[in-house]
């Protein structure tokens, strides 16, 4: 796999059994670029390896005073130099591009099963678990599968030095091949506790990036309440937890690092010490003992490899498996249902009943049940007690092709993300071709909107299309937010459009007339709309009054006004006592003057 044809048509269908299978099934998804890597590391190491040779080669001429053979060991040490160089150029892009490739083959994995489970990720797992998933974890396991095949180049080479010098002089080579094996496996018992370090230390930044990033979105409501003190306050509390983990595990990986140091060091001394001896004994010759203390300097170089795939193991694994923990979630079926050509929308949960090509209002008595129930309607059950998702002419949602669901419902959620782009790139959505952007613009009453990026205009023609919209659109209020997304979800024209509270940010004057302009746009079509507004409310041609998770009442907005007390204190936002002393009408001459 090169880098331009990233990225990959299709990521493929992970093992996330565990997080060892996951990091196995990504190794075996590479094995082209793995077995270059191990050849270009081969070819890189084993000529480092055998630089002794020609070294201890030029000692001894030098000492025998022979120019053949110290030309002879020049030239030697010319052609391992090439090989060096050319081995060490490849086997840096190779490993890069296993990396990035690696890395990218996890994002598409993630970034498909955020569009799989939509909201109910989050619901599932925590937003500050995603991110660190989608970015530290990543990096961690792309740097395992990286490192892997240089490694077991550096153990291929290592095995291969260690047989030459056991060769070369077998009195040395001995003390080598038994020392090498236990200065190699000397910090495994660390690992362990390394690797819980670690582990604490990334559980403790993925709290603290939930915290950021809820803090970054209540912003203006903390600047509101003047809580900005008390969230800065247990955000620096919540960093320095993170900066304590960070230093414990940095100082376990910083003894496994001084053990690898110092143990080599204590084996070179060693073997130097008793070749010393031989040599002043005559047992060895200089050019001999020169090559040997090379061969042994060098096999510090693999151990180092050594530590780092230990290393790179103690901290993919973690990440790995709570990778593939994310990956596991899944729709509740396999989604090989025939999709429907129309029909009903119906929530078994609550009972809930949207006829085709109506308008419906559901009103909401708990708010967490509206949101809840928006994720059933859009074919994903919120709750992992396999609640069921709802029904379009009959035929579970969740049941669905994924394609398929989507083309067929679409769920604006109370809280909508604008993505960074022009105004016409936002609105350059998958649609039917009915509605145009600027007959949804119009019916979600955005013309302030479009004068405000009319103004911001990049070039000379004030063109409000062709303007940039800033990521999750920080330039505009949040009733313009609002109203964009309305525009994008109207110019998509799905047959079943579901929205939540999608005027909660806008005043009364500009609710009434988008009230009219969604019944307008959209007539003929299945609408859902979550709200408790008096001004949508009043527009719907059938209200759903959910009370206690199940439908308490049915019928129009001005009937249910007079005949359910419950209904009429949620929507009033009165008291029992103060809906059955204020007469009704006052309250619906109220609700016509504001529409």
């Amino acid at each position: 796999m090169r880098l331009r044809d990233l990225p990959y048509p299709d990521p493929g269908d992970p093992d996330v059994r565990s997080g060892l299978r996951f990091l196995v099934w990504l190794g075996r998804r590479q094995v082209g670029g793995q077995v270059a890597s191990l050849l270009w590391g081969l070819v890189w190491m084993l000529p480092i390896g055998a630089l002794p040779v020609p070294l201890g080669m030029a000692v001894q001429a030098v000492v025998d005073r022979d120019g053949g053979a110290l030309v002879f060991a020049g030239l030697l040490l010319l052609g391992l130099g090439v090989l060096l160089a050319l081995g060490d150029s490849m086997i840096h892009r190779a490993a890069v591009t296993n990396w990035i490739t690696n890395a990218a083959r996890v994002q598409q994995l993630l970034a498909r099963k955020a569009a799989e489970l939509g909201s109910v990720l989050t619901r599932r797992v925590a937003a500050g678990e995603v991110v660190a998933v989608s970015t530290g974890d990543v990096e961690k396991i792309g740097w395992f599968v990286e490192a892997f095949s240089r490694c077991t180049a550096a153990f291929v080479t290592a095995f291969v030095v260690v047989g030459g010098v056991v060769v070369y002089s077998p009195e040395l080579g001995l003390i080598v091949a038994v020392a090498l094996p236990l200065v190699a496996l000397a910090p495994l018992p660390l690992l362990p506790r390394a690797t819980r370090r670690a582990d604490e230390q990334r559980t403790r930044a993925g709290k603290a990036t939930e915290l950021a990033s809820d803090t970054v979105a209540g912003l203006r409501v903390l600047r509101g309440i003047g809580g900005e003190e008390l969230f800065l306050a247990r955000y620096q509390a919540s960093s320095q937890e993170v900066r304590r983990a960070a230093v414990r595990s940095a100082r376990m990986w910083a003894l496994i690092s001084a053990v690898q140091v110092v143990l080599p060091g204590l084996m070179l001394i060693g073997v130097v010490w008793h070749g010393v001896g031989l040599a002043r004994d005559g047992a060895i010759g200089v050019g001999e003992l020169v090559t040997v203390y090379g061969a042994v300097s060098f096999l510090l170089f693999p151990l180092r490899h050594f530590e780092e795939i230990a290393m790179a193991y103690s901290f993919s694994k973690p990440s790995a498996e709570r990778a593939a923990r994310v990956l596991r979630l899944s729709r509740t079926t396999s989604g090989s249902a025939d999709a429907p050509a129309g029909g009903d929308l119906t929530d078994p949960a609550t009972g809930l009943l949207a006829p085709a090509g109506m308008l419906t209002a559901v009103v909401c008595g708990d708010p967490d049940e509206a949101g809840r129930l928006a994720d059933r309607l859009g074919g994903h059950p919120p709750d992992p007690d396999g609640s069921p998702s709802a029904r379009l002419a009959g035929v579970a949602l969740d049941e669905l092709a994924l394609g398929d669901a989507r083309r067929l419902v679409l769920v604006q959620d109370k809280d909508p993300v604008l993505l960074s782009g022009t105004l016409a790139e936002l609105l350059d959505v998958p649609s039917s071709g009915a509605v145009g952007p600027k007959e949804a613009l119009e019916a979600a009453q955005c013309g302030d909107v479009l004068e405000s990026l009319a103004q911001a205009s990049v070039d000379e023609s004030g063109d409000p299309m062709r303007t940039p919209v800033t990521e999750r659109g920080r330039s505009l209020s949040g009733g313009q937010r609002q109203r964009l997304a309305l525009a994008r979800s109207l110019v998509a024209d799905p047959p079943v459009l579901v929205l939540d509270e999608p005027t909660s940010a806008v005043d009364s004057h500009t609710e009434a007339r988008i009230a009219a302009g969604l019944g307008r746009i959209r007539a003929g079509r299945t609408t859902v709309v979550l709200s408790s507004s008096p001004l949508l409310l009043d527009r719907a041609e059938r209200v759903v009054f959910l009370s206690g998770g199940t439908v308490a009442a049915v019928g129009v907005h001005r009937e249910l006004l007079h005949t359910v007390p419950e209904y009429r204190a949620t929507v009033t936002r009165e008291s029992g006592e103060d809906t059955a002393v204020r007469p009704a009408a006052v309250r619906l001459e109220t609700v016509e003057e504001s529409a």
